[in-house]
């Protein structure tokens, strides 16, 4: 039964999520909140939506862009390197972007009497991102129970695995992820050293698939 919503960016996460859970999902939705990445992983999410014949939703949020701060709002130059949980990474954060992407799939869920808005935060996540983390999906899901009359849920099938873990089920999929984007900085291939690189390279190389990103390195 298709009773759900996926919020897609068009990562390595959330398309796995798309083709796991494909029979389920009625619609996917990809908000372009001007990070430097929107672009590449936008077009993404569109492939892989248009090969599985699922609805895709591009929704703009470009006041992110205008009023919150983030480096990933400011420019590749802007993004730090090194490893996806130092330090320098938490100025990557924009702030509370999930509660606001999911409080509009929440809305679209109600509108199209769907069940369910689903996201694909995983345990690597939980570290620098608030809004990732398993007390905010608890309380985030009975915050849209509670909202809706149709009582719409927060799914989050990947908020204890980690990245290897959702690359290895890809892996079973059979997905290629050279058809999807992890670079913060956004430009024409992946720079190989931001934090979303080094932990794409690493999660790839433990579930033993062979990386055929194109790395600017």
């Amino acid at each position: 039964m298709k009773d759900t919503i996926l919020i897609l960016s068009g990562g390595m996460d959330s398309t796995t999520m798309l083709y796991e859970y494909k029979d389920r999902i009625a619609m996917a939705i990809s908000f372009d909140y001007g990070a430097n990445h929107n672009r590449r992983e936008i077009k993404c999410a569109s492939l892989h939506c248009e090969r599985l014949g699922i609805t895709h939703a591009v929704i703009p949020l470009d006041f992110m862009r205008r009023y919150f701060r983030s480096s990933l709002l400011d420019g590749a130059e802007a993004i730090p390197e090194g490893h996806y949980d130092d330090e320098n990474m938490h100025s990557t954060v924009v702030p509370f972007r999930n509660g606001i992407m999911l409080a509009v799939a929440v809305g679209m869920a109600e509108s199209n009497d769907l069940k369910n808005v689903m996201m694909a935060n995983h345990g690597g996540d939980h570290t620098i991102y608030p809004d990732c983390r398993p007390e905010f999906v608890e309380a985030f899901d009975r915050a849209a129970e509670a909202g809706t009359f149709n009582g719409v849920r927060l799914l989050s099938p990947y908020c204890h695995m980690t990245k290897a873990d959702i690359a290895r089920r890809g892996k079973e999929l059979g997905i290629d992820y050279s058809e999807t984007w992890s670079c913060y900085k956004g430009e024409d291939v992946h720079c190989g050293r931001c934090g979303t690189c080094v932990e794409r390279r690493e999660a790839l190389a433990e579930a033993g698939i062979e990386d055929t990103t194109e790395y600017a390195d």
